[in-house]
């Protein structure tokens, strides 16, 4: 396994990312040093065990059948409510020689089942079994209080606004910290219901995907709870109960129909997000290229777009996470868009990229780093979900929006600077084959000629006739 300078600018960059939250903190002369250690020792104690033992790994590794499995179940529901060709991209592309709408028909509808498997597990009470695991070993490890550690773990399994549900009736009391804490963590990991989305979309570009995306999801919690702490001491006595609330599912009948309608819900939430992002992303473009400037960007002459500004803003960060220099402006553009966007707009970018257009190494860092709800509009559905379980606490919730946003952010990227900061090697799965250095051109179909943009959905400014074509994402 090689190691190089750039594994080890990563370690430096988990004290530059420390050092920045440290800036951002309510009391600098109170800085929690043993919670800070604590939690890199935990991420990497969780990250070599999940990549290092050799039954884990394969059990990770099994994973990506597990998901096979679902999206064929999937397909079978969308093919009878759809119809056996908008409901099947195959035969869709066969009739119509062309990708169909597979985004909306396929992707999406994989949410209504992860939500109704996740309610149901979790009534059968497996998943809580798993959850409050988790929460024991923070609760011992970090010295966080019953209720935080209870909505740290479920974090790691349930979205922004569910996670708290648990602990509803301690919102109330909660320490400044505390909340923090429970904001950050919910912006630092993604839910279940749209990891596996987030797998078909990577799928065919990085290899063990759904390994990468659990284990970001696990690592990146403790690193949110040591961030939150750095910017916002623990001044008071914290909540020390371990009682907790439930979701109260009747049945299993029950707890099928809730979770297929919450996923409902989340599905219109991220159609609706995505309209008005890649709306917006092509009014930035056109705005932007008007100005009569031209910059080299990943080796062509373009016109000045929003890729370009938020890979430069990004790529200090990413460059100390351990991401080579010449690679480093590309991978800050797709944690830009995550943060300015929505991850769903990272992800449907960074898959559509070609293989050969970022190293493999550098893709499993950028994945790591935009594994997380930290973005503009999750600000707003986070304060208004919190604000409905305890709204005397609103004043709060509205003063920890920012720098939930930074901790959340930090911690993603954080924990890709862990990962980066190890030898690549122990990432790559027994029967992965590297692939040749060298490039062999196969033959094309004769297509009509147009300009390549540089991102699927972020592309340089249009053409004042003509719009930028719209991001085919990959087929299942």
């Amino acid at each position: 396994m090689e190691w190089g300078w750039d594994n080890g600018r990563a370690i430096i960059g988990l004290f530059v990312i420390t050092g920045i939250a440290w800036l951002l903190s309510e009391n600098k002369r109170k800085f929690p040093w043993k919670i800070v250690v604590g939690a890199v020792v935990m991420m990497y104690a969780f990250t070599l065990l999940l990549f290092g033992v050799p039954i884990i790994r394969a059990g990770l590794d099994s994973v990506n059948n597990g998901i096979n499995v679902l999206i064929a179940a999937t397909r079978e529901g969308t093919a009878f409510v759809f119809g056996p060709v908008i409901g099947d991209q195959a035969k869709w592309e066969q009739l119509v020689g062309a990708p169909g709408p597979i985004f909306i028909f396929q992707l999406l509808p994989l949410i209504i089942v992860i939500g109704s498997l996740s309610a149901i597990l979790w009534h059968w009470g497996i998943l809580k079994i798993i959850t409050n695991s988790f929460a024991f070993v923070f609760q011992r490890t970090m010295g966080m209080g019953g209720p935080t550690s209870l909505s740290v773990a479920a974090n790691i399994f349930m979205g922004q606004t569910e996670a708290p549900l648990l602990i509803k009736p301690y919102l109330k009391v909660m320490t400044r910290s505390e909340l923090l804490i429970v904001m950050a963590t919910g912006f630092a990991t993604i839910a279940g219901s749209v990891l596996v989305v987030y797998v078909t979309l990577l799928r065919d570009t990085l290899p063990a995907v759904a390994a990468h995306l659990i284990t970001v999801s696990i690592i990146a919690s403790p690193a949110a709870v040591a961030l939150a702490m750095v910017m916002i001491p623990e001044t008071e006595a914290t909540s020390k109960s371990t009682g907790e609330t439930d979701f109260k599912y009747h049945s299993t009948m029950d707890a099928f129909a809730s979770g297929a309608t919450d996923g409902i819900a989340i599905i219109w939430n991220i159609a609706t997000m995505l309209i008005a992002a890649l709306a917006l992303v092509y009014i930035a473009n056109a705005l932007l290229g008007a100005i009569p400037i031209t910059i080299n960007w990943n080796g062509a002459d373009q016109r000045l777009s929003l890729d370009m500004i938020l890979g430069w803003m990004f790529a200090p960060l990413m460059y100390m996470a351990g991401v080579p220099m010449g690679e480093a402006a590309q991978a800050g553009t797709f944690v830009g868009q995550k943060t300015v966007f929505t991850e769903f707009v990272a992800f449907i970018n960074l898959g559509n990229l070609p293989a050969d257009a970022m190293t493999e190494r550098t893709r499993t860092i950028v994945t790591y780093a935009i594994c997380g709800f930290a973005n503009f509009g999750s600000m707003g559905i986070l304060i208004g979900g919190l604000s409905i379980m305890a709204p005397e606490r609103r004043p709060d919730f509205l003063s920890l929006a920012w720098k939930t946003l930074y901790s959340g952010t930090l911690a993603t990227i954080m924990a890709s600077a862990v990962v980066a900061s190890l030898p690549y090697g122990l990432f790559k799965t027994a029967d992965e084959v590297v692939p040749p250095s060298t490039v062999t051109i196969q033959p094309a179909e004769v297509i009509p000629a147009t300009p390549a943009p540089s991102s699927p959905i972020t592309t340089p400014a249009p053409a004042p006739e003509t719009a930028p074509a719209q991001p085919t994402p990959q087929t299942p």
